[in-house]
């Protein structure tokens, strides 16, 4: 269903695709997935198996809605509409993952990028590093695959006179609408919807687009890549309409759609109060938030107070966003996480359960979950490089390594942002200033007027941003435990649907490391290359649940980091030097 004050769709936005032969009113720029999606259609592909498959991650990692559009398979969340499409479901046995078709086309022969800065990620984090960087005189590259610059925290609506940000647009989203417009008139050339599909030592970026691949080999790279959101894996967590919390916000965000009429949001984390809170206010009904921290009660004054240190404004948004909640009426389930899900009538049959004993269960109805339990950095490119990391052990999330200017381990390599460790979008903008005036510095340049001088109040802001970000993360700590182990049946490789108890089964027969676990069950080898059962894995091997092996636990990242087409290689240009 479309959001409340933007169900029509003017005749001159109106495009109209078919899917398996029936008819769909679109609207021109919004993605396959925002679509289908507003017409009630959530099952896109099926598996091996014969399973239906949907939206789910909702920005581009798990490849999980890939669809055949006009004969090709594509992920639906990454591409745009901008012409009559003929979209079928994807079969298992014509799978064939290429990049969306986004962006200007790489032509033939194109000749390899060499500029000063490049910058991968067109996040908080990015588009401040590449902003400082290019105001400092630097020439700037920043590449993003998503249809649009912002990432995850500045999503910006589609471009349609029907969505004008003057009725649609909150104080985030035109926050960010000046971030990215300040970033293209620092001059930086921006590569919207280039996938990064491989890196390579000592630094060397290749990029795939529409109709070809180009290597980018920077004098400096800086790499924001933020961070893609953890579910809780329980029966029936990859059945279409159960997807991540950032997925249903960037339909209704950007393409002010609302996936199903009835929602249930579960997870851990401010986010999903956000979520809930925006939905109910354009025309969903909200059946529950279930979240896994307990309510706040005296012992959290210590949290709320580290909180205060660290962003009154921060503090005093939460509060409000709890409290027309509670005006509306929508439950806050403390306590409580996801338990099993499965199909029933037109919708979707919840099961609830309290983390505390004795355990309670409940039982809810909707037409959508939308989940959301913490987020894991995206490292690829970094770990590629061969730059350190090291286990965050709040999170338990395994992140990059910088010195107080954002420099890694590896000369010329910076990064920014919750690649680094997950500090929100606050803390990642200050963090991209810095290493964007960092990797100019680094090249000779001297640094910005406006920014001369501002690292030590950069530095004191990055530090109350983390303050921030401690504390709150004390006051959402859950209940118990959020990731006891699973039923033995319960998937945890969504491609290769390979279950816990098979690679509970690899690992008591002897399989003693990631790729021995990866050989004898598949995990890992499908398409999202183990972004989500790779932790999974790891735990396993650790022999208890909450925990990596260590800092080289999983399995090592391999180009390409996402999928692509072969044949889109053929085309690629590479430098005159016997050593490629």
């Amino acid at each position: 269903m479309r959001a409340r004050g933007s169900e029509s769709i003017a005749d001159n936005e109106r495009i109209v695709i078919t899917f398996e032969g029936h008819a769909i009113e679109a609207r021109r720029n919004e993605t396959i997935a925002a679509a289908l999606s507003a017409a009630g259609i959530l099952d896109w592909r099926l598996t091996r198996s014969g399973a239906r498959r949907g939206l789910f991650c909702g920005m581009g990692v798990c490849q999980d809605c890939l669809i055949a559009i006009d004969g090709c398979a594509q992920r639906a969340c990454m591409t745009r509409i901008d012409r009559p499409m003929e979209v079928r479901r994807q079969a298992y046995e014509a799978s064939s993952a290429s990049p969306a078709s986004l962006g200007p086309a790489i032509e033939s022969g194109e000749a390899v990028l060499a500029p000063q800065v490049l910058v991968i990620g067109g996040g908080a984090a990015g588009l401040a590093a590449a902003t400082a960087a290019a105001r400092s005189s630097a020439e700037v590259v920043l590449v993003d695959e998503r249809p649009a610059l912002g990432g995850q925290f500045y999503k910006q609506l589609a471009a349609s006179p029907d969505l004008p940000a003057s009725r649609f647009a909150d104080q985030q989203m035109t926050v960010g609408k000046l971030r990215i417009t300040r970033t293209r008139q620092a001059g930086v050339t921006v590569l919207e919807g280039h996938e990064v599909v491989g890196a390579f030592e000592p630094v060397a970026i290749l990029v795939a687009g529409l109709g070809g691949a180009r290597l980018i080999m920077p004098q400096r790279l800086i790499v924001a890549t933020g961070a893609f959101e953890r579910a809780r894996p329980v029966p029936g967590w990859t059945l279409p309409g159960v997807m991540t919390t950032g997925a249903v916000q960037t339909l209704l965000r950007s393409y002010r759609v609302i996936p199903g009429r009835r929602v249930l949001v579960a997870g851990n984390g401010p986010l999903n109060l956000q979520v809930a809170l925006e939905l109910v206010r354009a025309g969903a009904a909200v059946a529950a938030v279930a979240e896994a921290a307990r309510a706040p009660a005296v012992g959290a004054l210590g949290a709320v107070g580290q909180m205060l240190a660290g962003s009154v404004a921060l503090v005093a948004r939460g509060a409000a966003i709890i409290a027309e909640l509670r005006v509306r009426g929508i439950p806050v389930l403390h306590g409580t996480v996801l338990d099993r899900i499965e199909p029933y009538a037109d919708g979707l049959r919840i099961g609830l359960a309290s983390l505390g004993a004795p355990q309670r269960k409940s039982t809810w109805e909707a037409d959508i979950v939308a989940m959301g339990y913490g987020f894991t950095p995206a490292n690829e490119v970094l770990r590629l490089l061969g730059c350190r990391h090291h286990l965050d052990p709040v999170h338990g999330a395994l992140v990059s390594e910088v010195d107080e200017q954002g420099e890694t381990s590896v000369a010329g390599v910076f990064a920014a942002g919750d690649c680094t460790g997950l500090g929100g979008a606050h803390a990642a903008e200050v963090s991209g200033t810095l290493a964007g005036m960092a990797a100019a510095r680094s090249l000779g340049l001297a640094i910005a007027s406006e920014l001369d001088g501002s690292e030590g109040r950069l530095r004191r802001a990055l530090r109350r941003h983390r303050t921030f970000q401690s504390g709150l993360w004390r006051l959402f700590a859950p209940a118990g435990d959020l990731w006891a182990r699973p039923e033995q049946a319960t998937l945890a490789c969504r491609c290769e649907e390979v279950s816990f108890g098979t690679i509970a089964a690899a690992v008591a027969g002897g399989a003693a490391a990631a790729g021995s676990v990866k050989r004898q069950t598949r995990s890992g080898m499908g398409a999202c290359q183990g972004r989500y059962c790779g932790r999974f894995v790891g735990e396993s091997l650790a022999n208890g649940a909450g925990a990596l092996a260590g800092a080289d636990a999983g399995w090592a990242p391999r180009p390409p980091i996402k999928p692509m087409r072969i044949g889109a290689l053929s085309k690629l240009r590479l430098p005159d030097d016997e050593g490629w």
